[in-house]
């Protein structure tokens, strides 16, 4: 059957490196509009009031920039994705940074608290760092310690403040659970830039990891077909797509680029098999920087992406 889609647009870009990752979403829509296409006509959407006027103010904590922002974010995010689900809608969550998928996944277990979570992270960064160990303080590399409740205090490098403190324990706990998934139910896909703290938290946990190569020797549907069993224990699945995940050959449209990454088709390929498994109830697309970018090529790849996948969902 059909899912009742709904996108969720999150032009907010406090906890990017660099600017102008809030513009992407508007980028993919000119991209839709450049493919004569009425998918934006067609799918009701809303947009949720971002914090941004705080990027023309200090950054605050020097190891969790601007995490008050962050933290209205999250929790606005996590309000709307809730609010979709018990509506019986799908929500399509296009963001700007990374940082408030942690506010997608507190609202899936908000609106689902007794169910289990598989989360599908195909990135090019694990984002497992904390604010304890982060070496820039930008806090898109910080969502799944979030939702994890992970310090990895073993790794501490950084002293933290007492209003960090606050404002981080209280980004974990967004909707009164903490942790809100586990290592066991995480799969990254494409990860292939972590500093050594996270490769730490991988390593100890055992978190399930594709890398490119793995997925172009082994081809897109075995890979899918071994993450879903790999997950099969979960009640719910969320697929959350950095498009940095993309080689920067394909474009370099993204605050964060690293090589050796995946193809547009291959990505497409991967998001239109993933999201025709039943078990999925989100899917998030989340760092097209248009600012970087060439003729918008990265935000027609999004799109393009983007279409696949809710094709998927439409054709299951």
């Amino acid at each position: 059957m059909a899912k009742n889609l709904k996108i969720i647009e999150v032009k907010s870009e406090l906890g990017a490196g660099t600017r102008g990752a809030s513009l992407g979403v508007d980028a993919i829509k000119i991209a839709a509009l450049d493919f004569g296409s009425r998918f934006f006509k067609k799918h009701h959407s809303i947009e949720i009031p971002n914090e941004n006027h705080l990027l023309l103010e200090g950054t605050g904590s020097p190891y969790a920039k601007r995490i008050s922002g962050i933290l209205t974010m999250v929790e606005r995010v996590a309000e709307k994705v809730t609010e979709t689900l018990d509506n019986q809608e799908f929500p399509i969550v296009l963001a700007g940074d990374h940082s408030t998928a942690a506010g997608t996944i507190a609202g899936i277990k908000k609106a689902f608290p007794k169910s289990r979570l598989g989360v599908i992270w195909i990135d090019a960064h694990s984002d497992l760092h904390s604010p304890y160990t982060t070496p820039s303080g930008n806090m898109h590399g910080m969502p799944l310690a979030m939702v994890l409740d992970e310090d990895n205090l073993g790794a501490k490098v950084n002293d933290l403040d007492q209003e960090t403190l606050n404002y981080w324990y209280q980004l974990k706990n967004v909707g009164n659970i903490a942790p809100k998934i586990t290592y066991r139910d995480l799969v990254l896909i494409s990860a292939r830039d972590m500093e050594k703290p996270e490769e730490s938290l991988l390593k100890k946990n055992k978190v399930k990891l594709y890398t490119t190569a793995e997925l172009r020797k082994r081809g897109v549907e075995r890979i899918v077909i071994e993450t879903l069993q790999y997950l099969d224990a979960c009640d719910l699945l969320y697929v959350s797509f950095d498009v940095d995940s993309l080689d920067p050959t394909t474009s370099r449209g993204t605050g964060t680029p690293v090589a050796q990454g995946l193809t547009e088709k291959e990505a497409g390929n991967l998001m239109s098999r993933l999201l025709a498994a039943q078990k999925v109830c989100c899917f998030e697309i989340v760092e097209v920087n248009p600012t970087l970018d060439r003729e918008n090529q990265m935000a027609e790849h999004a799109f393009e992406i983007l279409v696949k996948a809710t094709n998927a969902l439409r054709n299951e």
